[in-house]
């Protein structure tokens, strides 16, 4: 009698690459099929959208208001009968100019002897919307603050910056952090740790969360550009264009920064109840740059040093490249120094997630989770 033996082949272990890939891939199907991320990234959408359109029509509104102007002796002579200003006589030029820097007016119509037409606008950082067009003759234009941007536009820019970091931060890192804390509730964790190596199981949770998060922002990006630019705001997009795509960039490292430590500091407890007793370090790093650009945009010092710091360097950056004050080699300085402190993170992070993961019951201490 004969007997064969079957002898069966194990299938190879799956690679570091493969086995973060997988995890990352888990990840971005997860998201996909939740109802509550597609909401709320349709509502920030929306969001950017309404803003766009908004500022849209207040510009068309602001264009058909009559604006304020002063005018000084005969330059009035050059103001069409019928257009839309709002005049006030001045006796000089010097009280023109004066009524301009206080704001009484948006722009001064005064006598220029020096050119052809023999009229000339004052204005202070822009000459407003539309006046050229409603003289007769287009007339030499002088501005007596030509590096300044308007403060309003800076405040919204700024805020619009902040806010979307915020948010898209705030969003995926607490996913990512609820999600580690769940795995380990369930003690789906050391099922997946007997396949998948710790530190590649943490890769891909960043890796498929971070793919997410710089997809949205780029939708964002690409939604703003088409928008502004349907909506007519093309002087606004072309200083614009610049400072999102390096927002971008600075948003892709930043996040990846951000993530690691949301799960690093999720794996150091095994409640939901105890999720905000590790992150709060992680979260008041998001929400610094928020308030700050909100409460210091027109500060220059204070922005200069945020466009450095790796946590608000996505916000401060873009922010100072929108108004012209950043040199063409600070935003690369910038990244560089974000992208070294990203990696320094992600080996912290890495050290923390490994050393917690599997540590249930009390919080584990920050040196316990530190240590070799």
């Amino acid at each position: 009698m004969t007997t064969t033996t079957t002898t069966t082949t194990r299938p190879p272990a799956p690679s570091i690459a493969q086995s973060t890939w997988l995890v990352a891939e888990r990840e971005i199907t997860v998201r996909l099929r939740s109802k509550a991320f597609l909401i709320s990234t349709g509502i920030l959408l929306l969001l950017v959208l309404a803003s766009i359109v908004i500022g849209g029509f207040a510009a068309q509104n602001a264009a058909s208001e009559k604006t304020p102007v002063a005018v000084v002796g005969t330059a009035g002579d050059a103001i069409p009968s019928g257009a839309a200003l709002d005049i006030t006589e001045a006796s000089s030029v010097d009280e023109a100019s004066e009524l301009v820097r206080d704001g009484t007016v948006d722009a001064a119509i005064v006598p220029d002897s020096s050119t052809p037409l023999g009229v000339g606008i004052i204005a202070d950082t822009s000459a407003p919307s539309g006046l050229i067009g409603q003289l007769s003759i287009s007339p030499p234009v002088t501005l007596l603050d030509e590096n300044a941007t308007n403060p309003l536009i800076t405040y919204f820019v700024a805020l619009g910056f902040g806010l979307v970091f915020f948010m898209s931060a705030m969003t995926f890192g607490s996913v990512i952090a609820q999600n580690v804390v769940e795995e380990k509730q369930t003690r789906v964790v050391e099922i997946l740790m007997s396949a998948i190596p710790v530190h590649a199981l943490m890769a891909g949770k960043v890796l498929g969360n971070s793919i997410l998060a710089f997809g949205q922002i780029a939708v964002i990006a690409a939604l703003s550009i088409i928008g502004l630019t349907i909506t007519g705001q093309t002087d606004l997009l072309s200083g614009l264009g610049t400072p999102i795509i390096w927002f971008v960039a600075f948003f892709a490292i930043g996040f990846v920064l951000l993530a690691a430590l949301f799960a690093a500091t999720g794996s150091m407890v095994s409640r939901m109840e105890d999720i905000g007793s590790t992150t709060t370090p992680v979260t008041m790093m998001i929400m610094l740059p928020y308030f700050a650009v909100i409460f210091f945009n027109e500060n220059p010092t204070v922005m200069a040093i945020m466009s450095y710091v790796p946590f608000s360097a996505p916000v401060g950056m873009p922010v100072r490249l929108f108004l012209g004050t950043a040199a063409w080699w600070e935003p690369i300085l910038s990244l560089v120094i974000l992208a070294l402190t990203t990696v320094a993170c992600i080996w912290v992070g890495s050290r923390i997630y490994q050393n917690s993961l599997l540590k249930m019951g009390a919080r584990v201490k920050w040196g316990e989770a530190l240590k070799s």
